[in-house]
């Protein structure tokens, strides 16, 4: 009882900070996930009686935990997107999801193999885990809450791209565990492969995600709307919405992150303007800050256990090589020929934030079945969610900032220009 009262004791006064400490970040520029990452650090270096922290031996907790974050993040991040979906405005997400994931996925299996001696199954899991952009935690870089006009081309960019790769990295995820199965067993396995967890799963993802978001603006917006009685408002639905959408997509063995996301959009460009949609996203933020407190403490705690045991030089090398240069130059080279400025474009590229989806992408396959590295893949893991937390938290807010001022004094200047030519036209 002591230790579940400890336990309750520090969620709480988690939840408690996550309700002002962003406030107070935002005006340091940096990022709150590095106040209740260090939260984490002392409060497991004080207190003996908690939880343990190490997701390598509680890989069931880690999956279920970091699963519905991430579920609630993706709702989230849907419906806050101003941008009306086509394949034409939203190019550049589609090219980072495929081009620039494709590119880090490839170069880190090519390291893991060559740089790290992994065999394939565990080097293709380390780039399936690593690809993706958190959806968790990037706020910084994301776009504000829905109609509230903070859409530039870098914020948009990377909110949508940490939508749609989520459900792109699970084929590469199933990759590495079918490899890491017929390692053993020697069985045919590409056309597989290929059929179930490509193209199956993710168009069963897509189309219900499609389908039942379609229902949800039904009951919940033209319903209320033509009948006045029956005027449902609660944010409640969005949470309630995500957990049914993903369900009915896993039992149907589609990819639920998917489904949910493109249902969030879905939701969000039916009457794209209407004031309901800040009240959805309003409530799945709080959950999800909840629920972020909560495992940024645990993942503190993590490496007060020795979840870095396992790294070594070679592997922190790679890392910070993956962080700075790998994900960076995938993302320029996904962005080819599309006309932005190139400070967009490296911005765009370099933050790539990873973090909460890679530790369950990682739970998951090691859940699935044994990997040859276990301990090297949440050593060099953590490391890197830990890098992207430190680099990223202290960078991304001034950069915003900056991007957001040069693109205000560009605008004014071309206003000026504009002005000054039809003066002297008329003059």
């Amino acid at each position: 009882m002591e230790s579940y009262i400890i336990s309750i004791t520090v969620i709480g006064t988690a939840a408690l900070g996550m309700t002002w400490i962003p406030s107070l970040t935002k005006k340091l520029n940096i990022s709150y996930s590095i106040i209740f990452l260090l939260f984490g650090v002392i409060i497991y270096s004080v207190i003996d009686n908690l939880p343990w922290p190490n997701p390598y031996r509680e890989q069931d907790y880690t999956v279920h935990l970091t699963e519905l974050i991430v579920i609630v993040a993706l709702m989230g991040t849907g419906l806050k997107i101003d941008h009306p979906f086509s394949f034409k405005e939203w190019k550049i997400p589609f090219r980072l999801v495929t081009i620039t994931m494709l590119f880090c996925i490839a170069s880190m299996v090519v390291l893991g193999v060559w740089g790290l001696g992994f065999d394939l199954a565990s080097a293709v899991l380390l780039g399936a885990v690593l690809a993706p952009t958190d959806p968790v935690l990037a706020s910084d870089v994301q776009v504000g809450p829905p109609n509230e006009g903070e859409n530039d081309v870098v914020r948009f960019s990377l909110t949508a791209e940490a939508g749609l790769n989520d459900g792109m990295a699970f084929p590469f995820t199933w990759l590495a565990i079918i490899l890491a199965i017929v390692s053993q067993t020697g069985e045919p396995w590409l056309g597989e492969w290929l059929w179930r967890d490509v193209l199956y799963r993710l168009f069963a993802g897509v189309g219900l995600g499609f389908l039942l978001a379609r229902l949800i603006t039904y009951l919940f917006f033209h319903l209320p709307d033509k009948y006045k009685m029956l005027h449902v408002r609660d944010g409640l639905v969005a949470v309630s919405a995500t957990l049914f959408i993903y369900g009915v997509t896993e039992l149907a063995h589609g990819y639920g992150f998917m489904a949910v996301f493109v249902a969030a959009v879905t939701i969000r460009n039916y009457e794209i303007k209407h004031e309901y949609h800040q009240t959805l996203h309003s409530f799945t933020d709080q959950i999800e800050r909840i629920l972020l407190a909560v495992l940024l403490t645990l993942f503190g705690g993590s490496l007060v256990a020795g979840i870095l045991n396992n790294l070594s030089w070679n592997m922190a090398l790679i890392g910070l090589g993956f962080v700075l240069i790998i994900r960076p130059l995938g993302g320029l080279i996904g962005m080819l020929g599309i006309p932005i400025k190139m400070r967009e474009k490296i911005a765009i590229g370099f933050f790539g934030i990873k973090g909460i989806g890679s530790f369950f992408y990682l739970a998951f396959a090691l859940n699935e079945t044994d990997f040859v590295h276990q301990g090297e893949l949440w050593s060099m893991t953590a490391f890197i969610v830990l890098i992207s937390i430190l680099l990223h938290g202290l960078t991304a807010s001034i950069t915003m900032k900056k991007l957001k001022l040069r693109y205000i004094t560009e605008q004014e200047s071309e206003k000026q220009k504009e002005h000054k030519s039809k003066k002297e036209f008329y003059s």
